[in-house]
């Protein structure tokens, strides 16, 4: 059975405790619970169960069989395991399961079973052994405790920045300790241990003795702890059956009291972590092997057939809901039942509550009790009744009544038994709705996860956009359909969603083996920056050279033909470049532009600029034998980009000068720096100061790229007749004052400068428009 203290509430009142059923588990379990190493994630997370690791047998049929579950049973993957014995199983608070072996190594999976990483816990574990294992959380992230066969302790507070700390010896320890736990105070992580009647607290440098306040001289030795979900309270339990409970801190004592049994308990969890007074003993009797899982406000109970959850009652609906109650929440609920049944008693029950003023306190109390039930139709009343109450308020805010509406409705969805993430309304709260979506992600429950963000109208960005791309990436490592397939099927359902990058997508491709895949779907990509350097990495250099030259960006054609000498000899190289006559004129331009620059007067002016054009200078003199590299020209252009942004523009533009920069590309070098330093008044100073060599659609583009609208419309006023439409589509302006004009001619015009890729929304708008006018 289940002990536990009746603890008291802040205002000294007696609270009662409640276990209701998740549950009937699907799994169908042979084994019992006890045979098997159980970990399961808080938060309504997975279970994760190792059968047959206490065998000693090495046939094959006796292998250990890692099985993993979500909360209601419903099988998620399993896998034969074939590595070391294993001493604990943990999970992370990103849902991964760590194995923690007997050698000191830590095997990570995925929900699904899948190997992903794995780290060791350092040679001195190697070579002792770990006897036991903790895996704990705190604000630096998931933590390893290991215990080994030569009693002492190793740790690391955060797996994913893996610094192993080896704690301070415990003085004349000959033997284990019969409990051990881990704590976290003041942002340290500390360790607890109990050697007979003696206990140990073991920080980053020393080891010292404590004594829990207040605990009684008989108690005995300390056989088992329990630290609380939030690491605030302790529990220790004693050989004499005594049960002493305090701060973690061992400051202050709540309470003490004598259990009827003196074997130590299996498990030991806390129930709630609040101010605990004993009054008495509360139990649950379970009618089989079951297991426990701490949470933020009560406890998860499962065993072979059933998952159930003990929690605290909330005020809010134990005075709604006791029995004879007179609270304005329970009146409300009565009246609104007794208005259904179009009796006058339904005015009766109103009256009272408005003659106490307490109207607004029921609608609240009932929009508050609603968000902690579990079964929707006690859900439904509730916020009935709250919405009966609301109409008899003038200026009651709306705000709480939908966004519980909303929550709700969210958890039941996910409760459902084929999801299986039992949260509670206070578990979803202090998760938030952005991590139970990744969860949903990692289930690969993608269909739910954009049904809850269209639900509750989240941005594309943090909503559908990153679902989306996470299903992409998913689908790419699907090897049971063709790369055209995979990658048409992609294209379908992503299209030009905001937010989502191709390029990211065939990576994830690239990195699964799959080459082809990744080049189709990053034909997708509309951006030649993010094309080309996957290409380059892929070793498709010929291509990424047609992309470098399509898209018109001169640094990314230097990039490529960077690239392409380095790893080109110098026959080939040139062969490669006389097929590609942009590129083999940009070369030239480089080429000449570097042998100019080292025989040009000005450098002796411009190398007492600063240290970085001095270093500069020097390379391209100690390059002089290699001077078509055009990094040299790179790093000029950063040098004047770094200036501008830095504010000094005289500097910027005397070495504009002095390096005789094109001035195209300063203009480019000098507005996008400015945008960058959001000095749009400095800017409009710039394009007025003489007619722009690069026109004003630049500006209109890198003003949008920045978010500024206002400043965009300024520059597409000035641009020419010929790029008039074409920063109009970049004001999303062009579709509408063709269709406003009625005129086919300039429909056409849009159309043929929009691009699927990026303005299928305006080429949609146009087409329907043309319909409606040959329509009529």
């Amino acid at each position: 059975g289940i002990t536990g203290g009746c603890h008291r509430s802040p205002k000294g009142e007696a609270a009662f405790s409640q276990k209701f059923e998740l549950y009937s588990m699907a799994w169908n379990l042979k084994e019992d619970l006890r045979d098997c190493l159980v970990a399961a994630a808080p938060y309504g997370g997975p279970i994760a169960l190792l059968k047959n690791n206490f065998r000693k047998e090495k046939s094959p049929g006796s292998r250990p069989l890692l099985e993993i579950y979500s909360a209601s049973g419903v099988p998620l993957a399993s896998v034969l395991w074939k590595s070391g014995q294993v001493v604990q199983l943990g999970w992370t608070a990103s849902e991964d399961l760590l194995c923690i072996q007997e050698d000191g190594t830590v095997l990570i999976y995925n929900l699904f079973c899948e190997f992903k990483r794995h780290f060791s816990m350092g040679n001195e574990v190697l070579q002792n052994h770990v006897r036991e294992a903790k895996v704990f959380h705190t604000e630096y992230g998931t933590g390893v405790a290991i215990l080994t066969g030569a009693h002492r302790f190793s740790l690391t507070t955060n797996i994913d920045d893996l610094k192993l700390r080896r704690m301070p010896e415990v003085p004349g320890l000959q033997k284990l300790p019969s409990c051990w736990a881990v704590l976290s105070q003041d942002r340290v992580t500390i360790i607890l241990l109990a050697i007979g009647q003696d206990l140990y607290l073991l920080d980053n440098t020393s080891c010292s003795v404590v004594t829990p306040p207040g605990i009684s001289p008989h108690a005995g030795a300390y056989v088992q702890m329990a630290v609380s979900f939030n690491y605030c309270y302790l529990a220790l339990f004693t050989d004499t059956g005594s049960i002493w409970m305090g701060t973690s801190s061992l400051k202050e004592k709540l309470g003490e009291f004598s259990c009827d049994f003196r074997t130590p308990p299996r498990q030991m969890v806390w129930h709630v972590a609040e101010l605990w007074t004993l009054s008495g003993e509360r139990r649950f009797i379970l009618d089989e092997d079951s297991y426990l899982v701490p949470e933020l406000d009560g406890v998860r109970i499962f065993s072979r057939t059933t998952h159930e959850f003990l929690h605290e009652i909330p005020e809010a609906s134990e005075e709604i809901f006791k029995i004879a109650s007179m609270a304005p929440g329970a009146l409300l609920l009565e009246a609104q039942r007794e208005y259904e049944k179009q009796s006058q008693k339904a005015d009766e029950y109103l009256r009272e509550i408005k003659d106490q003023n307490l109207l607004a306190e029921a609608v609240r109390q009932c929009i508050e009790a609603a968000g902690y039930e579990h079964e929707p139709e006690t859900q439904k009343s509730l916020l009935r009744a709250a919405s009966f109450g609301k109409c008899f308020l003038d200026k009651f805010p709306p705000e709480s009544f939908v966004r519980t509406c909303r929550d709700l409705r969210v958890l039941n969805a996910i409760w459902d038994y084929q999801i299986g993430i039992p949260l509670t309304f206070a578990q979803y709260k202090q998760l938030t709705i952005e991590v139970l979506l990744d969860r949903l992600v990692l289930r690969r429950l993608y269909p739910l996860a954009i049904k809850i963000c269209e639900y509750l109208r989240l941005s594309e960005f943090q909503g559908v956009s990153r679902i989306l791309a996470h299903w992409a990436c998913y689908k790419v490592q699907q090897k049971d359909k063709s790369d055209e397939e995979v990658a048409h099927a992609i294209n379908q359902k992503l299209g030009d969603t905001p937010g989502i990058s191709y390029s990211e997508i065939a990576a994830r491709a690239y990195d699964c083996g799959r080459t082809e895949l990744a080049i189709k779907v990053l034909e997708y990509e509309p951006r030649s920056g993010e094309q080309v350097p996957l290409l380059l990495k892929m070793k498709k250099s010929q291509l990424a050279l047609n992309k470098a030259i399509e898209s018109g960006d001169t640094d990314l054609v230097y990039t490529v033909v960077l690239h392409l000498k380095n790893e080109l000899n110098r026959g080939t190289f040139f062969m490669t470049l006389q097929k590609q006559p942009v590129a083999l004129s940009l070369y030239r331009q480089v080429r000449g532009r570097g042998l100019a620059l080292l025989r040009s007067p000005a450098l002796v002016s411009a190398s007492q600029a600063t240290e970085d054009q001095i270093k500069l200078l020097r390379m391209q003199r100690r390059l002089q034998d290699e001077l078509d590299k055009p990094y040299v020209d790179y790093s000029l252009h950063d040098t004047v980009y770094g200036l501008i942004l830095d504010g000094n523009h005289k500097r910027a533009e005397q070495l504009y000068r002095d390096f005789r920069i094109p001035d195209k590309r300063f203009w480019w070098l000098k507005i996008g720096a400015l945008a960058e330093r959001e000095d749009w008044e400095e800017m409009e100073k710039f394009s007025k100061s003489k007619k722009s060599p690069i026109g004003y659609l630049p500006f209109v583009e890198i003003c949008m790229k920045h978010h500024n609208r206002h400043e965009a419309k300024k520059y597409a006023a000035r641009v020419t007749p010929e790029q008039r439409v074409k920063a109009h589509i970049l004001l999303d302006q062009a579709a509408d004052a063709a269709i406003e004009h009625k005129n086919e001619n300039e429909m056409n015009l849009v159309l043929s400068k929009c691009t699927a890729a990026t303005d299928s929304s305006v080429v949609e708008k146009i087409n329907r428009a043309k319909a409606q006018i040959l329509k009529k």
